[in-house]
């Protein structure tokens, strides 16, 4: 009877738990995909910078979405049990709630080692390919926004294009361009110009063509006019900000060993995730005990506190180990240590009832 039980309750909390991260997964990808959009359509980005987007931020947020689908899988099983009476059937036969706990650990466990993989593997890299992506993507839309009558600064302002218009070639006409550098003002009108797309530098090229340029500084009288048949002028783009010196993109091997607060406060956050699953289903099984004619899904909300003020106390920990405010060795450990206090007491007083 015993593995029978624990088979059953096991096979219920796998299917829950997929039916309730599936759903969550869902409107975090609602979510994402109407903020993403509303970045596109102000940044010009292409079909495929958003899918990746899309998809890259769903994958940074499994680690924050699995350890609530799994209390939430652990309670609505738990709690329809409750409210079906097949726990106090099985209760009546001597199969106490606490037997429950070995086979839900394993499943947990299995859990955790995914989130151990994605939190020390696959987010940090999740992490640095939307940085990346969002930032070749302003780089290429901003070039992409040369439209027919309409102003355009680039390299911090420094520059500015404007064309007449553009034919189906891309090819612009009536161009005019002005460049400022070390207060001098350089200024070009050509009949037609094209542009290349970004070299490895991150430099992009417009080349003009059968045109005046004129060069000098406002105020003074030596300006320069030169014609020209063809004229190439280089436009720097911003250097990509993301760095090896950002902890939360930082691959995890070189978080191990450092003694930089960032660094041991990202590493602690890290290990948290696998260690949430393993502590929420010890909180789940005895907060999912229903009382006489309860709702099934009285203890939902309970749920969902406990696990909103465990991931609120889990951040102000991280913040406060890279301000300095807590030393690493308490870390964000005495959260886990605090909510597993909990979960054993719950364990010990419904033990106690039994």
């Amino acid at each position: 009877m015993k593995w029978t039980v624990q088979r059953y309750v096991l096979r219920e909390v796998i299917q829950t738990w997929l039916a309730v991260t599936g759903v969550l997964v869902a409107i975090l990808v609602s979510n994402q995909l109407s903020r993403v959009l509303g970045q596109a359509a102000e940044n010009r980005y292409d079909r495929g910078v958003v899918i990746d987007l899309i998809a890259l931020g769903a994958v940074m947020n499994l680690s924050v979405i699995v350890p609530v689908g799994l209390l939430l899988a652990v309670v609505l099983t738990l709690g329809r049990m409750y409210h079906d009476s097949e726990m106090a059937a099985l209760q009546a036969c001597g199969f106490a709630p606490a037997r429950l706990l070995p086979p839900l650990f394993c499943f947990a466990a299995v859990i955790a080692v995914g989130l151990g993989w994605l939190s020390f593997f696959q987010v940090p890299r999740a992490d640095q390919s939307v940085q990346l992506i969002r930032q070749s993507a302003i780089k290429e839309a901003q070039f992409g926004q040369l439209d027919a009558g309409r102003f355009r600064s680039f390299s911090g302002g420094d520059a500015v294009f404007y064309a007449e218009s553009v034919d189906h070639d891309g090819v612009l006409h009536n161009v005019f361009v002005r460049r400022e550098s070390g207060g001098r003002i350089e200024l070009a009108l050509a009949d037609t110009a094209t542009y290349s797309k970004a070299s490895a530098n991150g430099t992009h090229f417009v080349t003009l063509f059968n045109g005046h340029r004129y060069e000098g500084v406002p105020g003074q009288s030596d300006f320069r006019v030169i014609e020209f048949r063809e004229h190439g002028i280089p436009i720097s783009t911003p250097v990509d900000a993301v760095g090896p010196t950002d902890p939360d993109t930082k691959p995890t091997r070189e978080l191990w060993g450092t003694h930089t607060a960032s660094d041991e406060a990202q590493l602690q956050s890290r290990t948290s995730s696998p260690l949430m699953a393993l502590v929420l289903t010890l909180v789940a099984v005895p907060l999912s005990r229903l009382r006489p004619r309860q709702g099934r899904y009285a203890r939902v909300g309970f749920a969902i506190v406990v696990y909103f003020v465990y991931s609120n106390l889990l951040s102000a920990a991280k913040v406060w180990v890279e301000k300095g405010d807590l030393p690493p060795i308490v870390g964000v450990w005495w959260v886990h240590l605090g909510v597993l206090a909990l979960g054993l007491y719950l364990v010990y007083r419904e033990a106690n009832k039994a």
